[in-house]
């Protein structure tokens, strides 16, 4: 996992924690943030809040220094080249199976693994190829696996939903909604067994939220002090269901108040606000194991899948959200605080495409797994 949490530039701390136990800050949803959960609003206000956000990302990226910030844009743009790259060759019929893909929330992954020490450790859903990435599993592993070659990631075995490295502190991605929440929080109890001060970041969707492992691992975290920090990635559809039709609070943060938990609402279009808010609570993990709900609300571009049509969406809805792009955002920020220029951004995103093409080459060239491994790495009792 990426040593990054030490880059930060010296700065006060202003949030304190309050007597229960809840961060003061995270128990406040802004206007802007609420903004984005409203279903009548048009291209203009979508602007207003793109500008008004980024005044609190300039404040956010003075306190760090440009090569830690050129990290996380090159890993913004990387992982949307990437997918959008597997997205081409899977309709080539070069990727099988299921691939879920993670346009639209790159700055989701990037704003909350960059705040990660290592030891630290990371378990997801299936939508999992960028969190892959950014823990350290180079892309030429990543596409490999996509393509089920036995040079990639698990030697071909998992595809799309199952990256994993106990090498990178990364428990891969699980393919039953929900499922790794339990297990999450049992790698949070290791890690207060052994007496560490590391976290545990666990991803899921909000459908997740439905399941009653959700409750059950979060009254358990909470009862027992465990440093999980569980990340609502908020996408607003459960596959194809819109989560106003499935879920009777909209506010999911809120639902960490059930539990005497820490909760906050995060802007996921604002990736320095999901690192701030990241910060604060593997602050609190580390201190004395505290755990936090985050509900990071953004918007995937694509549908649930490959395979999905997303003909439940418009194209006007689509178009709203993308007015308020995350790696837009970003660049603009870096740019207004002039950090950097856009010869800086063509030569990220050139790294970018080059990566993206000798992960093609990669994956391409690289042998099917022998039949001799059908029953290597399986184990039953």
């Amino acid at each position: 996992m990426p040593k990054t949490a030490t880059r930060q530039k010296e700065e006060n701390k202003t949030t304190q924690n309050s007597a229960n136990g809840k961060n003061e800050t995270a128990s406040k949803t802004t206007p802007s943030a609420e903004s984005d959960v409203t279903e009548n609003y048009d291209v203009k206000e979508a602007q207003a809040e793109f500008n008004k956000r980024r005044k609190s990302q300039i404040a956010s990226i003075k306190k760090l220094d440009k090569e830690f910030l050129g990290e996380m844009l090159y890993q913004m743009i990387l992982g949307r080249r990437f997918e959008q790259k597997c997205a081409e060759v899977y309709r080539m019929g070069k990727i099988g199976g299921f691939c879920h893909l993670y346009i639209g929330q790159e700055a989701i992954a990037v704003g909350t693994m960059t705040a990660l020490k290592e030891g630290d450790y990371v378990i997801t859903s299936y939508r999992d190829h960028v969190q892959a990435m950014i823990a350290g599993i180079t892309p030429e592993a990543v596409m490999a696996e996509l393509y089920g070659k036995a040079t990639g990631n698990v030697k071909g075995k998992g595809g799309s939903m199952h990256m994993f490295s106990k090498e990178k502190g990364f428990f891969g991605g699980h393919g039953i909604v929900g499922g790794q929440i339990g297990v999450g929080t049992g790698m949070a109890y290791a890690q207060k067994y052994k007496g560490t001060d590391n976290v545990t970041l666990c991803f899921f969707g909000e459908a997740a939220v439905n399941q009653g492992i959700f409750h059950e691992s979060l009254n358990m975290a909470q009862l027992w002090k465990l440093p999980c920090i569980y990340i609502c990635e908020n996408n607003k559809y459960g596959m194809g269901t819109s989560q106003k039709r499935a879920m009777s609070i909209a506010n999911i943060a809120k639902k960490a108040e059930g539990f005497g938990m820490a909760g906050e609402f995060v802007d996921g279009m604002d990736v320095m606000a999901v690192r701030d808010a990241t910060l604060r609570a593997i602050e609190r993990g580390r201190k004395d194991g505290s755990p936090t709900l985050l509900e990071i609300r953004a918007y995937r571009y694509m549908g649930h899948s490959m395979s999905d049509p997303g003909k439940y969406r418009t194209t006007e809805e689509i178009k709203k959200y993308q007015e308020r792009d995350p790696i837009i955002l970003f660049q603009d920020s870096l740019k207004e605080a002039k950090v950097f220029t856009d010869k800086d951004f063509e030569e990220l995103m050139t790294k970018a495409n080059e990566a993206v093409e000798a992960a093609v080459k990669f994956a391409d060239e690289s042998p099917f797994p022998d039949e001799s491994e059908l029953f290597t790495d399986v184990y039953a009792d």
